[in-house]
């Protein structure tokens, strides 16, 4: 696990750094809350004290916990200081310690920490999962933190846009934040936004009475009255034409469609807008406009690519194939060289992409059984996009695993080197020539 120590005296660093010198624990120092703030994202717990120059221990807990509410913050306090202590431990510090403070305390305040810490995320997961009615394939950190801000933000009654790459995954996002509402009862209505004639997403969006053109043949309700009293998800919404977008920005101001030909009325949905394209850029050119784009981005999330995260490849590869397997009637399974050999591509479709891999790999397979040949099925040889041979992709691979094992293990590199079947040695020199930084500690 990694601990972030922050305090302005140098002795007490060290002094913390020692004490957490141990099989598990990984420390990052800050010298002041500001620098802190730069070095707290990746951290699983933080030790602070209290009076430091500047920002202080509480304006530090403030700032983590409007960052991530989740993330434990343990105060340094002197003696006398302890009812302050428990002030910030209302105001949401995990625990407080007292100086002079012993090795093994510090060790046991921190492994607890970082035990609720790891409690409450899988809380988190299963209560996703159980809302979503399935289960979730990735433990990407950049891809879990937009899991747990969209578990947040669903909360809330604002407008979110969720903005990324084709096939990212910004549909099961949409899904997420209307499941975490107190709109999951309501409708939930997708609309594409794309490669539509400007009257017809008039009226796609907001309906039409009978008579209002020569095809309307009867009144039809919009996707806004659709969604009313749920979520309205606009998929591609970067493509709609800034005449359109003018009517859109009347609903979002007043909550209020007009039906072409018919009269205004009121309507009440949750927006969730996703696109593949900067929106801001868009609006820098004018393509965009700029009032729309502030009514969409009340939240803005960024779903990271699948080339981003590589470590979630071969987990989403072996999901599909026992999916689709199950589906197609055969027992699926991928072999490691395979499983490196996807890992290592760059797949410019993402997430969708790979799917429908393997369930092409899978259709054309005889029994489900998958090696590196199966890429011919793909019109593909053993070599990557980059044109990387086997053995880079396998390097690759590797190097993805032993990320994942060494963080399911907390850092512990001996439990890591069990798990994978090697020496602790073994697992070190991998890890140098890898390139990752192989935890400070003992075990």
């Amino acid at each position: 696990m990694k601990v972030l120590v922050v305090d302005d005296e140098p002795g007490v660093r060290f002094t913390l750094a020692s004490a957490l010198d141990a099989p598990g624990f990984e420390v990052v120092e800050a010298a002041s809350g500001a620098e802190a703030l730069e070095l707290v994202e990746d951290a699983d717990v933080v030790i602070t004290d209290l009076v430091m120059p500047g920002m202080d221990g509480l304006a530090l807990l403030a700032a983590i916990r409007a960052r991530d509410p989740e993330l434990p913050v343990i105060l340094l306090t002197a003696q006398g200081s302890e009812r302050t202590a428990v002030q910030a431990m209302k105001a949401g510090a995990y625990d407080y310690l007292t100086k002079p403070f012993h090795v093994d305390e510090v060790r046991l305040a921190v492994s607890r920490a970082a035990e609720a810490r790891r409690l409450r995320r899988r809380s988190r997961d299963l209560s996703i999962e159980r809302q979503l009615g399935r289960p979730v394939v990735g433990t990407a950190p950049a891809f879990v933190a937009v899991l747990e801000a969209a578990h947040r933000v669903g909360q809330r009654d604002v407008t979110v846009l969720l903005r990324g790459e084709t096939g990212t995954g910004k549909e099961l996002v949409a899904e997420l934040l209307h499941a975490a509402s107190p709109r999951r009862k309501g409708p939930l209505v997708r609309f594409n936004c794309a490669a539509l004639p400007e009257g017809v997403a008039e009226a796609e969006l907001f309906g039409h009475v009978r008579g209002a053109f020569t095809s309307a043949t009867a009144t039809r309700k919009g996707v806004f009255e659709q969604a009313h009293g749920g979520t309205l998800v606009l998929d591609e919404v970067g493509e709609l034409s800034l005449a359109v977008q003018a009517s859109l920005l009347r609903a979002l101001q007043s909550g209020e469609i007009q039906p072409v030909g018919g009269a205004p009325t009121r309507v009440d949905v949750r927006i969730v807008a996703c696109t593949h394209r900067d929106l801001l850029a868009e609006v820098h050119r004018g393509a965009f406009r700029e009032d729309v784009y502030y009514r969409l981005s009340v939240v803005e999330l960024v779903l990271p690519p699948l080339r981003a995260r590589r470590e979630d490849i071969a987990p989403l590869a072996e999901a599909f194939a026992r999916r689709l397997g199950a589906r197609f009637g055969v027992h699926a399974r991928l072999s490691s060289g395979l499983l490196a050999a996807l890992s290592a591509r760059d797949w410019p479709g993402n997430v969708r992409e790979l799917e429908n891999a393997v369930a092409r790999m899978l259709a054309l397979s005889d029994d489900g059984a998958l090696d590196v040949d199966a890429l011919a099925l793909l019109g593909e040889t053993a070599r990557s996009p980059s044109g990387e041979g086997l053995r880079a992709q396998v390097a690759a691979f590797e190097r993805a695993l032993l990320a994942r094992v060494l963080e399911e293990c907390d850092g512990n590199q001996s439990e890591a080197a069990r798990r994978l079947g090697v020496t602790r040695v073994t697992l070190l020199d991998k890890l140098r020539r890898h390139g990752l930084r192989p935890v400070t500690s003992a075990g």
